[in-house]
């Protein structure tokens, strides 16, 4: 994608964006993970600016990712889809074995299109349906 590039970033670097495009109407700490300093967090910068973030946690080999953010107006325009490209080859190169993620219900089909699928993990937390996706990886 022109003029846009993607970085690791501190952990306070995610928090407006985690809560501007998932949480706005809750406490801006709801967005802070317990674990963040032990995570590995990316930026996606288009244009110089911050639009796209996620952060990433490994048990050996199984990642998972979580708060993968996109600001509203930066959405449907392929930046959340080359940060998750990015993402699966960093650790596929890590030596992965698999990458997941509790996905939104209503985000299912995105994650489809990179191969991850649909668990029988189902929950529900802030009124919001959840389901756990994964992606097996050739390692």
């Amino acid at each position: 994608m022109e003029n846009t590039h993607i970085e690791q970033i501190r952990p306070d670097l995610t928090w407006r964006i985690r809560h501007t495009a998932m949480y706005p109407d809750h406490p801006y700490d709801a967005v802070k993970l317990e674990n963040d300093a032990d995570g590995i967090h990316f930026g996606l910068f288009a244009a110089d600016q911050l639009v796209s973030v996620v952060s990433l946690f490994n048990e050996e080999a199984v990642y998972q990712f979580r708060k993968f953010a996109t600001l509203p107006e930066y959405q449907d325009k392929g930046y959340g889809s080359f940060l998750l490209q990015h993402l699966i080859s960093y650790v596929t190169a890590l030596g992965a074995t698999m990458l997941w993620c509790n996905a939104r219900s209503t985000a299912m089909p995105f994650y489809a299109k990179f191969g991850f699928v649909e668990t029988d993990k189902h929950f529900s937390k802030s009124d919001l349906e959840f389901v756990i996706m994964q992606l097996q990886l050739n390692n």
